[in-house]
């Protein structure tokens, strides 16, 4: 059995997160679609971008996809923490720029 490593450690926490917020996303919760409203996004915004989630979760919890789901979490999370900074939405933002300290983790060689 091969040991669990940093990287690999950090793409099943990523791939979670990314996967709890884009079923968060696609459920429509009130909250989400609000926040998008207000900051004049039409109502499926929110869908398209968990269905994005949910696939990032999934090229992240595949070794041979991962790459790719690295590409995919860094655009989603500069998106993201771009549209929460020009709506004035400060702490909502520090999640997202700390997964951004976290990406470059599971680009390191595994051991």
């Amino acid at each position: 059995m091969r040991e669990f490593s940093l990287p690999i450690a950090t793409a099943y926490a990523l791939c979670f997160a990314f996967g709890v917020v884009g079923l968060i996303q696609l459920a429509g919760m009130d909250f989400v679609r609000r926040a998008y409203l207000r900051w004049g996004y039409p109502a499926w915004t929110a869908r398209l971008t968990g269905g994005v989630e949910l696939l990032t979760a999934v090229l992240l919890a595949s070794s041979n996809a991962r790459p790719l789901g690295i590409v995919l979490a860094a655009g989603i999370n500069f998106i993201s923490v771009v549209l929460l900074l020009k709506n004035r939405a400060y702490l909502l933002a520090l999640p997202g720029i700390a997964v951004t300290a976290v990406l470059p983790i599971m680009l390191l060689p595994i051991q």
